[in-house]
């Protein structure tokens, strides 16, 4: 009976992930605001059966009661995150919402299937990045100054990722961050989001060419401290993001194109100096000649997602633990193995539909400091992605960063819900603009219906004249009987 459960369990997710997906899509071409609320309402009911459905897999194939309570404690956040949202913030993006609890529930998912004590670290780091995520719309809404604290981001930036690179411990090849008790700390996932304040807040004071010099300089400052880190991961993330918001902000295609010249200059070097990063190219050309050498990560990854074909081998039907670093760098290959292709696919295209969001964001914004930050938010968000996503499938070769809001990592989570809270604030206040410009519009519209209309209109309005004019009217009628009046005695 378990077995058959499992097995149309496959089927049913496949599903419900497609339905999802296409919701995600179809909102966009909808103007009416009841029909969207309808749409939004359908998503949270399918994504509130996949997880209903994918738990009793689990608990069903593990047999242990733990799995009940975890599921009952992820129904309850999920749902509190949902209401919460929408009566705290009643114009936030209640799609951008959906997603995110939708790619929240993916990686606890899979990270329970994996292990029940990673699962529940990271359903700690969800709870309390969404707590925080809660207070940032207001922070963004409210706090006008943002815009004015480049020096303050510059500073704070290249400090964090400076303590790192003296302090930090080396994990496969990096030093990504330490360790204060049981809790790993990685800078350099928040140090993105200031820096991307930075640069908004630089090229928004002036895109000159003596500020754009020392806005790159800043900036090229930040990457080579995280490349004397190793953590080539995050330096090219960072150096994407400025290469993008610079672009946008002046429009100048040699900047794009001095940019690229010189990332490409800088990765020959990279490959020349850091042994590991030989190591990364030689398996993304061959990881099976490799295999001993490096390449039995990668090898592994493209085996479990063959493995997987379309349609997975089920939950808990796999074999994921072959594959190295499973729940952090590589859970998109686990995920692909035992839920197949097209839920792989389906999430991908979960993950764009937040980019479309991002952009539509920043498109809208008129203050050109919020433009930039939800246009280098939305980047780096989507970098990221293609980075891991494209390293386990040997598009590139492998960088050792996370997949957002699906794999393993506290500080991974938080960074992300807190990029996620940014955009919601930004959105908020995309709604303020547009309030306002209406507003105006309609006072202007009011201002030039009264100039237009004639005393006996305005009168019939209720529109008196100023009592100034009453008095000059009056005045000219009476000199006018008067003058009649003489004339008449002289007659």
């Amino acid at each position: 009976m378990v077995n058959i459960i499992v097995e149309l369990s496959k089927y049913l997710i496949i599903i419900l992930i497609i339905m999802y997906t296409y919701l995600c899509f179809t909102i966009f071409g909808y103007h009416d605001m009841q029909k969207k609320q309808e749409m939004l309402r359908r998503q949270n009911i399918l994504m509130f059966l996949f997880h209903l459905i994918a738990f009793l897999v689990l608990y069903l194939e593990m047999d242990d009661i733990r799995i009940a309570g975890l599921y009952l404690a992820q129904v309850l956040l999920f749902a509190m995150t949902i209401f919460l949202y929408t009566k705290i913030y009643p114009r936030v993006s209640r799609l951008v919402v959906n997603n995110m609890c939708m790619l929240l529930c993916i990686g606890l998912v899979m990270l329970t299937r994996l292990d029940y004590g990673t699962a529940m670290r990271q359903f700690v780091f969800a709870a309390a990045g969404i707590a925080l995520s809660l207070i940032v719309p207001v922070i963004i809404r409210k706090v006008k100054g943002l815009a004015k604290l480049r020096k303050l981001y510059a500073i704070a930036g290249m400090a964090s990722l400076a303590v790192v690179a003296v302090l930090g411990q080396v994990s496969y090849g990096a030093k990504l961050g330490f360790t204060i008790g049981s809790i790993s700390i990685q800078p350099s996932e928040l140090v993105k989001i200031i820096f991307v304040f930075y640069v908004a807040a630089s090229l928004k004071e002036s895109t000159e060419f003596k500020n754009v010099v020392v806005t790159t300089m800043i900036a090229a400052l930040h990457v080579l401290i995280l490349v004397v880190s190793t953590d080539l991961g995050a330096a090219l993330i960072i150096f994407v993001v400025y290469l993008v918001m610079l672009y946008v902000a002046t429009r100048q295609p040699l900047y794009m194109l001095a940019g690229i010249g010189a990332g490409a200059c800088a990765s020959v070097a990279g490959y020349y100096l850091f042994s590991h990063v030989q190591t990364r190219v030689n398996v993304w050309r061959d990881p099976f000649a490799t295999y001993d050498s490096g390449g039995y990560q990668v090898a592994q990854s493209l085996f479990a997602i063959g493995t997987g074909s379309w349609f997975g081998m089920g939950l808990c039907q796999g074999s994921p633990e072959s594959i190295p670093v499973r729940d952090s760098d590589f859970i998109f290959s686990a995920i692909a193995e035992e839920l197949g292709l097209i839920f792989a696919l389906c999430l991908i295209l979960i993950f764009v539909s937040c980019y479309i969001m991002f952009l539509n964001i920043a498109m809208q914004l008129h203050n050109q400091f919020y433009k930039l930050v939800a246009l280098g938010l939305g980047t780096c968000y989507i970098f990221q992605v293609f980075l891991n996503i494209g390293g386990v499938i040997k598009f590139i070769p492998s960088t050792g960063v996370t997949l957002p809001l699906v794999s393993y990592g506290g500080s991974s989570m938080i960074s992300t819900l807190i990029m996620f809270a940014i955009i919601q604030g930004l959105y908020i206040l995309r709604e303020d603009e547009e309030e306002s410009i209406e507003r105006r519009k309609k006072e202007q519209k009011l201002r030039a219906q009264k100039r237009r209309r004639t005393p006996k209109e305005a009168a019939g309005a209720g529109l008196s004249e100023p009592s100034g004019q009453k008095r000059v009217k009056t005045a000219g009628k009476e000199r006018k009987k008067e003058k009649a009046g003489s004339k008449q005695r002289v007659r």
